[in-house]
């Protein structure tokens, strides 16, 4: 027996791709996506950045006429997601982050983990906790780092919620004022997407760089 088509939309979903997601799940999908990827090691690959700045562009109903959200139950979801998620990693980190980490076989997850050392030891606890919020990957694995390495659970929670909230609700509102301020924005979504994945990529190369220069001067 065939099953219903809502259900064979979500069984098909990409869950490499926002507008997939947002199609199949909708404003709980946000909510459920954000929790996983900073709150679970195995989200480390999920499409925060674009699903929150695709989310508030399909506020607007200007973006996709098949498909709106709501902007309130929007940013009441990826408020919690997010905030829900960090503070379940970083208990996980508590019981068994070095561990887990240690584990993985994910090449990608290890390179995250290094990074999301190297932002605490560089930059104190407040600044990168928050900092790790906009790093693809690192927003994933700071978390359980954090509870790993004995950071204080009053000063992780204070600032990943400071950080959650100001990237979660910033993305959104950001893709719903484009949304509101360029008709028809359909016509634009895919290259305003892949803009928006590579400008979130832009720390981490930034960081990367930034290390192969200090390890040239120490070679020297």
């Amino acid at each position: 027996m065939a099953a219903p088509p809502h259900l064979a939309s979500q069984l098909a979903v990409n869950v490499l791709d926002a507008h997939s997601l947002l199609a199949a799940f909708g404003v709980l999908g946000v909510g459920v996506v954000l929790f996983a990827e900073t709150g679970l090691l195995i989200g480390f690959f999920l499409p925060g950045d674009s699903l929150l700045f695709t989310a508030g562009l399909l506020c607007t109903g200007s973006a996709d006429r098949g498909l709106h959200l709501s902007l309130g139950p929007l940013l009441g979801a990826a408020a919690v997601g997010a905030l829900a998620g960090a503070q379940c990693g970083f208990l996980i980190g508590r019981k068994a982050g070095s561990a887990l980490l240690a584990r993985s076989r994910s090449a990608k997850l290890r390179e995250g983990a290094h990074r999301a050392e190297e932002l605490l030891e560089r930059y104190g606890y407040a600044k990168a906790i928050v900092l790790a919020r906009f790093i693809p990957v690192v927003r994933t694995v700071l978390n359980p780092m954090a509870g790993a390495l004995g950071v204080p659970a009053r000063t992780f929670t204070l600032w990943q919620m400071a950080g959650g909230l100001v990237w979660s609700l910033g993305l959104t509102l950001a893709g719903y004022a484009l949304g509101s301020s360029i008709p028809s924005i359909d016509t634009y979504l895919l290259p305003v997407i892949a803009l928006i994945v590579v400008v979130s990529l832009l720390p981490l190369a930034a960081e990367l760089l930034r290390a192969r220069k200090a390890a040239g001067k120490a070679r020297g």
